[in-house]
């Protein structure tokens, strides 16, 4: 079998095999044959290397890098290319995915989802993008085990949004309004969860595994609107791993870090309710009940309703760009706080930008991959119908509460007439309001929108579709362009 593909595959080495073709390789070239001569000495250094590591404790990944290495090695020093060796290497492992590469993309574009609560005493930016962490957990270590059926990850997976769930759900306010970002925080949790449910963790390594991840897990909202935002769900998915392998092999942490009086939750949490604790985990999974509410706009949550109502008034109404003297918007803090650019000047700074996603509506009705674009945020359309767009605090709905997202829009036209409504609660994508499997089809296929063609897309849904059924989980990696 070819050398990379086993390598990736975490198949073991045909180390007779492999040497006997490379000396027979040696013996054709010296023979004046006309061969491909870089064949023997990557095979030859690969099975070598292959023959070391059955000596040494090392996981499927690290198994992977030393033989792509060592591959590397042979071919770079018998033929002086060092760097054909290198990117021989490189063009192996960059076939698999690293958990802080593929959990930032999952939430790059911000186009993920959104952790849902009835609690009418809750704060909105508490709850988490509870999918991404331990997704990604999930599947990377699928990989780095190798061989590893669907249903594995999956429930890796159901495992660590439950716990990133119910620990956002279960701390007070004080930890968002503090300025902590949960999903860079109480991610680490749900990653390390699903982690440890493939790697099977059970009683003191589950909870010194628990400890460490406590200790890792970080991240700020001051990064809101900034590269960085994303970057934090990708340190969470690396940091979740990386405490299920310490714990695995013998780490120590305080195993009561999560919970303790020095804990987790009292340091960087404000205090839990104790009634909410009380429920524990899995006796009710929150996945399904509150549930999750699926984006169907690239940006914060707290911006959908509002959005989908400019979309309903300039429609309803055929509103047109150059009749629009002014857009107010009317909301409480749980919006206007956290949503904090008053003018947007790139794609990154419109996902927290009121005026921004509200002028794409009016300018383009609607709010996609190419309007979150630095070419089209940029533009001097942008500049002008942002400049008409104003927020204003309303009292009357901040007394409402925070348990849901709640905004009106009156917009005026030059001529003087009015155009005014109010956001609908039940919110596109959220659990009252949930997006059909086609329309979850749709969204993959804008996301994927110039990087898979259409055919590649169909393969690719069809096996998210049936990943239960999948023998090897990491067949996903092969739709990976």
């Amino acid at each position: 079998p070819p050398l990379a593909a086993t390598i990736t595959a975490h198949r073991p080495i045909p180390r007779v095999a492999m040497s006997i073709d490379a000396f027979l390789q040696v013996l054709l070239v010296g023979a004046g044959a006309s061969l491909g001569r870089e064949g023997a000495p990557r095979q030859l250094s690969a099975a070598l290397g292959d023959l070391g590591t059955t000596r040494l404790s090392l996981t499927a990944r690290d198994r992977e890098i030393l033989l792509a290495c060592a591959a590397g090695a042979g071919l770079g020093a018998v033929y002086s290319v060092p760097l054909g060796g290198a990117l021989f290497a490189a063009q192996i492992l960059l076939g698999s995915w690293h958990p802080r590469v593929l959990g930032t993309a999952g939430h790059a574009h911000d186009r993920d989802d959104t952790q849902v609560s009835h609690d009418p005493a809750h704060v909105y930016g508490l709850l988490t993008h509870p999918t991404i962490p331990p997704l990604t957990a999930a599947l990377c270590l699928g990989q780095m085990l190798g061989g590893v059926p669907g249903r594995d990850p999956m429930r890796g997976f159901q495992a660590g949004v439950e716990v990133e769930s119910k620990i956002a759900e279960w701390m007070l306010p004080q930890h968002y309004l503090s300025g902590k970002h949960s999903s860079g925080t109480v991610g680490t949790f749900g990653a390390f969860a699903a982690a440890a449910v493939l790697l099977g963790l059970r009683g003191e390594a589950l909870r010194h595994g628990f400890g460490i991840a406590a200790s890792l897990a970080a991240g700020i909202r001051c990064n809101f609107g900034t590269m960085t935002k994303p970057l934090h769900v990708g340190r969470v998915a690396e940091n979740g791993i990386t405490a299920a392998l310490l714990a695995r092999r013998g780490y120590t942490a305080d195993p009561a870090a999560l919970d303790g009086p020095w804990g987790f939750l009292a340091v960087m949490g404000g205090g839990v309710s104790a009634d909410k604790m009380a429920q524990g985990f899995g006796r009710t999974w929150s996945i399904v009940n509150p549930g999750v509410s699926i984006k169907p706009y690239p940006c914060g949550i707290l911006t959908h309703p509002t959005m989908d109502l400019m979309l309903r008034l300039v429609t309803e109404a055929d509103v047109r760009p150059d009749q629009i003297d002014r857009i107010t918007i009317h909301a409480g803090t749980n919006i206007l706080k956290p949503i904090r650019s008053p003018i947007a000047r790139n794609h990154l700074q419109a996902k927290f930008s009121l005026p921004a996603e509200v002028a794409m509506i009016a300018l383009a009705r609607r709010a996609g991959k190419r309007e979150f674009s630095d070419e089209f945020v940029g533009s001097a359309a942008m500049a002008d119908m942002q400049a008409r767009v104003r927020t204003e605090f309303d009292p009357a709905i901040e007394a409402m509460g925070f348990d849901k997202v709640r905004s009106r829009i009156t917009i005026r036209r030059h001529d003087g007439t009015l155009v005014a409504g109010w956001a609908d609660e039940r919110y596109r994508g959220g659990p009252d309001n949930p997006m059909t499997d086609d329309q979850v089809a749709d969204k993959l296929r804008s996301c994927c929108e110039g990087v898979l063609d259409g055919p590649a897309q169909d393969r690719l849904i069809a096996d998210v579709w049936a990943v239960t059924d999948l023998a090897d989980a990491t067949r996903l990696v092969d739709h990976l362009p």
